[in-house]
């Protein structure tokens, strides 16, 4: 692939929870366009990853996302999970992480129950967005259009709805993170 992301950095928040796949081959595809990927968390050490309902392998953390500078990336990823997602909507440092994603209109990618940050930080009224089928109440309750595609995008956001979507969206955010 292209080195289309030279010189990026590309911030992936995630904690304890995260779906595995969706963490690392979207992490692989912004690291093969020449991105530089950090794994940003709640906590320092490493996060367990999950294949679904199973543990997987756990994945070092880069930094903690109190001291995280969304200024200091060009672009964010959030993975899904059913856990992960819900600690990281807890934690007010990640949701202002978020926050300060779209209020730079920076692009940012979402998959599967990513989106639950995104309700919290009070980011996705008048979106059109996809999701996990389960977060489309949640979605429409907080402002957003959702729509039951592939992958979606919309401005700087785009959304995905699960594991099986990750070739289109690994594809769509390496193309929309070229973006200035």
């Amino acid at each position: 692939m292209a080195s289309t992301l030279q010189g990026k950095r590309v911030a992936f928040l995630a904690a304890d929870g995260v779906e595995e796949i969706e963490y690392v081959q979207p992490r692989e595809a912004v690291e093969n366009a020449g991105a530089t990927a950090e794994l940003v968390s709640l906590k320092s050490g490493s996060i367990q990853s999950f294949n679904h309902l199973d543990h997987s392998k756990t994945y070092d953390v880069d930094v903690t996302v109190d001291k995280a500078d969304a200024a200091g990336y060009d672009a964010l990823v959030l993975p899904g999970g059913v856990a992960n997602p819900d600690f990281l909507r807890g934690d007010p440092d990640a949701v202002r992480f978020v926050k300060a994603f779209f209020d730079a209109g920076k692009p940012v990618g979402v998959i599967c129950h990513g989106p639950w940050t995104l309700i919290e930080a009070d980011v996705v009224r008048g979106r059109r967005i996809t999701s996990w089928p389960t977060l489309r109440t949640d979605l429409t309750n907080a402002g957003a259009t959702w729509v039951d595609e592939e992958c979606v995008t919309d401005g700087n956001l785009t959304s995905s709805r699960k594991p099986d979507d990750l070739p289109a969206f690994c594809a769509a955010i390496t193309k929309t993170f070229t973006t200035p």
